[in-house]
């Protein structure tokens, strides 16, 4: 489940690290996947709440923002160097519905 959840997350994260350093790239499509993304990471803590201590772990977490800043290097072909080596949101930022980064 920590495994799911950490690429399910791994995932959301890269898609606001390309929101953000893609803006022209931006669109439905990208928001309806973050939205996905979101709605299935809180569906998960909802049925196992054990999992939100790993979500406040920062070993974790950093292990999480890796994994992100590896997979949205990959999908758009930047450098690593473009992307923050700390993550600059929350958990709570991350998954929340009405939250863009700009």
């Amino acid at each position: 489940e920590q495994r799911e959840l950490a690429s399910r997350l791994a995932f959301l994260l890269a898609y606001l690290l390309k929101w953000v350093v893609q803006p022209e790239r931006r669109g439905r499509s990208w928001e309806m996947t973050i939205q996905t993304q979101r709605k299935s990471i809180l569906r998960r803590l909802e049925k196992t709440p054990s999992l939100k201590a790993v979500l406040h772990d920062p070993d974790w977490w950093n292990d999480v923002w890796g994994d992100a800043r590896l997979l949205a290097g990959k999908e758009t072909g930047m450098a690593m160097e473009v992307f923050p080596e700390v993550c600059p949101w929350s958990p709570e930022q991350a998954t929340h519905p009405a939250f863009f980064p700009e």
